[in-house]
């Protein structure tokens, strides 16, 4: 049985990076996109969007687990599986042991969805989007593992985390997402792995490169359809 959560901070008002918190410190299945439409909303990382909310469904299936989601207008990729995503989980292997698993801009859920299907996972799924954090919560509700959504803002200062994973919002730019990335990364766990997965013309060598000058362990994982899959580790 789920057992979602919210950290109790929630009067704080959400800045991405989170850095206003106490908290700055084998072969696999393709998942399979069964929508036929796609949409990007302008403002997705927008604390409340003003677009209506106009809800449907997204079907996607992965290692012969199918996963029916709810999304809307107004979050990341509202229409379908993104693409990025889709290789994201397609190229890394899931977790095989019980861990503490943060899903960095998780939008609608369907990272967090994926990573919940262990019942000893304990996964945060972070967003600023309040209408994507309303739907990752029902998307995650029957899901086995323990599963909080929240704000940056909502989670603990002492939580670590095994993996992180993330579809980043790269449109908040440049800064921003060294920002977020200085904020979350040192969270990691000692022996802990971050999963970015990041279009190629978006800027993902790029972005290996600074992670890189910025002390971490980057390897290019695996590339797919115009994204970059990158393995950040810490440096020993």
């Amino acid at each position: 049985m789920n057992r979602a959560g919210r950290a109790g901070l929630a009067s704080a008002s959400p800045v991405w990076p989170g850095t206003k918190a106490s908290h700055r410190r084998g072969s696999r299945r393709r998942p399979r996109d069964n929508s036929r439409v796609s949409e990007q909303p302008e403002h997705y990382f927008s604390e409340r969007p003003a677009v209506d909310d106009r809800e449907r469904t997204v079907t996607f299936d992965l290692d012969g687990v199918g996963y029916e989601l709810t999304t809307s207008s107004g979050v990341f990729s509202g229409s379908r599986l993104d693409p990025g995503t889709s290789v994201l989980l397609n190229k890394v292997v899931l977790p095989d042991t019980a861990g503490t698993f943060l899903d960095l801009g998780c939008g609608y859920g369907p990272i967090a969805a994926v990573l919940a299907q262990r019942g000893d996972a304990e996964v945060w799924a972070v967003d600023i989007n309040r209408r994507a954090l309303d739907l990752a919560r029902r998307n995650t509700e029957k899901a086995p593992g323990t599963v909080h959504i929240g704000t940056p803002d909502e989670v603990p200062a002492d939580v670590k985390f095994d993996e992180i994973w993330s579809n980043p919002p790269i449109k908040v730019g440049k800064d921003a997402l060294h920002e977020l990335l200085e904020t979350w990364l040192p969270r990691l766990k000692p022996g802990g792995v971050a999963w970015l997965v990041v279009s190629k013309h978006l800027g993902a060598d790029s972005l290996a490169r600074w992670l890189t000058e910025a002390g971490w362990v980057v390897d290019k994982h695996a590339s797919a359809n115009g994204y970059r899959v990158l393995r950040v580790d810490r440096a020993e």
